[in-house]
């Protein structure tokens, strides 16, 4: 892509120009009407005149083409030319006798004739300029309108282009289609972002052959999305998919997946951004089902995304009319012979006035997504500080309890600071705060993390490991991850009767928590069995339904009261 001026120029200073003529005579003559404005290159046939524009076709301003010529004639010099795209840029303006050859030369691409023989420089050279003029002015327009890795629209005159076509063909059903590359941000960490605009580039050379098959309309958005606009009923989606897909299976040795989102004869009366978010959405739901390439904007989907809207529109007004209520489920010692309650873990709860019981799947997921859940750590932190407080105040004890600790609070520059004041405010003690941290946080950005997280732990606050085993690269990260205990994810345990190798596998787990000094606590406990297995092979901590299920803070109370009773 053109990106400035001085790509017009030759290096003499002046525009380059190629005369093709196979009479000496009137390339002789043509050059000098025009040596003072240009610097000319020569050619006597088309095959040669085709040799010259590949090799300087960066600089060339402008062919002057003669029709009947040896070798090769004029024209299938353009013939060529309108199908090779660093020709294709080069205006054209044919030398010939014959005005009925017009129309065709048209057709094949010319911008002008200048009729032989060359009676009047000044018309010729007025000619030259104003063609040449209108190409750059073009070409510069052209260079606005582009993504400049890959020449496709850019996402600005995408729209336009797409409103533009829907006002030309209102009666025409359209569908809008999203394109994303699976972990394309793992791409370029593992191979470098060179490789990665390799792929993205790999990408965009499929799309322009679709362009050129199907006349859709083809745009790189931003990053690794890309949006199709094409008429309803041209192209089989699934079929699509999987060529674009066949199409990185030799890449480099690299596993390279795209996925599709389809918005289905997408509604007119929205705008065209709209259209496109529904697409965006089709495809959300199938990022990590590999397995499902393509998916199609539905109601289902629609209804979510006002449900999701609704949400997030009244998390505010969530917070301050107390609709987030707090549970705590117990966490038992059961290296004894008498199991020990130790601590508890503060869950949220949402009760919505009228839709009632909404999951924490649900909502912690959706406030993580758009960036609030800060907001709600913040305001459940307080609430549970505060309850601890009453707690200590009521019985002299200080029961340890964990929260969750979301990637985003670790970000936060005043995070110890708030944690203090809440802690102090209620006469609480930071040893007795555990922050639950889950596993994946530490595999985004992992060193400062890390960082952040060994701070908080040398200022005293405990560390939990939450979900561990969900993740990646687990095992060689506990190394250097600074961590007071690992809380074996769930599913662990629910697959333990059923699976030999789970046994194994946390047997293995438990081996590697005692060489590191970590206790671990082994959640979504449900029978005996599991009690007793666990208790075998060294797991200090048990949590779940076999003690207690998540019980609301008086209710937990009330569970404490009777423990302490026997």
């Amino acid at each position: 892509m053109l990106k400035s001026h001085e790509k017009f120029n030759s290096k003499t200073g002046k525009r380059q120009i190629l005369i093709v003529d196979d009479e000496k005579v009137n390339r002789e003559l043509l050059g000098f009407i025009t040596q003072d404005e240009f610097d000319a290159l020569y050619a006597e046939n088309g095959q040669e005149a085709l040799d010259i524009m590949k090799e300087n076709s960066e600089f060339l301003s402008l062919v002057l083409l003669d029709l009947k010529m040896p070798v090769l004639d004029g024209f299938e010099v353009m013939k060529t030319m309108k199908s090779v795209e660093e020709l294709s840029r080069i205006p054209i303006i044919v030398l010939t006798s014959d005005e009925g050859a017009e129309v065709e030369c048209l057709r094949l691409g010319a911008s002008d004739f200048i009729i032989k023989p060359f009676n009047v420089p000044e018309v010729i050279k007025a000619r030259m300029m104003k063609t040449i003029e209108l190409y750059e002015d073009r070409t510069i327009i052209q260079s606005t309108e582009r993504d400049d890795m890959t020449g496709l629209f850019n996402k600005d005159y995408f729209f336009r282009y797409a409103e533009q076509f829907d006002r030309f063909h209102s009666d025409m059903d359209m569908d809008a289609i999203s394109l994303d590359i699976n972990h394309f941000h793992l791409i370029n960490e593992l191979y470098g972002r060179r490789t990665g605009d390799d792929v993205l580039i790999h990408l965009a050379d499929y799309l322009k052959d679709l362009r050129e098959k199907t006349n859709c309309i083809v745009s790189r958005i931003e990053a690794d999305k890309f949006y199709i606009y094409a008429p309803s009923g041209l192209l089989d989606y699934e079929t699509v998919s999987d060529e674009i897909n066949s199409h990185f299976e030799d890449f480099r040795d690299i596993y390279v997946r795209v996925r599709s989102g389809v918005y289905l004869d997408a509604d007119k009366t929205i705008d065209i951004e709209r259209r496109f978010d529904r697409a965006v959405q089709a495809s959300n739901t199938i990022k990590e089902n590999y397995a499902q390439p393509v998916a199609y904007y539905d109601a289902a989907i629609h209804e979510r995304k006002i449900f999701e809207d609704r949400l997030l529109n009244e998390v505010d007004d969530a917070m301050a009319s107390g609709q987030f209520s707090i549970s705590f489920q117990p966490k038992f010692n059961v290296e004894a012979d008498e199991p020990v309650l130790a601590s508890a873990e503060a869950l949220v709860r949402w009760q919505h006035p009228q839709l009632g019981q909404i999951s924490p799947g649900i909502f912690i997921p959706l406030l993580e997504k758009n960036g609030l859940i800060q907001k709600l750590d913040f305001h459940i932190w307080e609430q549970v500080m505060e309850i601890r407080g009453r707690w200590k105040k009521e019985t002299g004890y200080e029961l340890p309890v964990s929260v969750n600790v979301s990637r985003m609070d670790l970000y936060s520059p005043n995070l110890i600071d708030h944690l203090d004041e809440i802690l102090s405010k209620n006469g609480l003690d930071r040893g007795k705060l555990y922050l639950e941290i889950t596993e994946s946080a530490y595999t985004e950005d992992a060193a400062q993390i890390v960082a952040v997280v060994g701070r908080l732990r040398s200022e005293g606050f405990k560390i939990e490991m939450d979900d561990f085993g969900t993740g990646y690269s687990s095992l060689n990260m506990l190394a250097d991850i600074p961590v007071d205990v690992l809380k074996l994810d769930m599913r662990f345990v629910q697959n333990l009767n059923s699976n030999d190798k789970q046994e194994k596998l946390i047997r293995l787990v438990m081996d590697i928590a005692k060489y590191l000094g970590m206790a671990v606590v082994a959640e979504g406990v449900e029978t005996g069995d599991q009690v007793e297995f666990l208790k075998s092979v060294g797991c200090q901590l048990i949590q779940g339904y076999y003690f207690s299920k998540p019980l609301p803070a008086e209710e937990f109370a009330k569970y404490v009261e009777k423990l302490s009773v026997k």
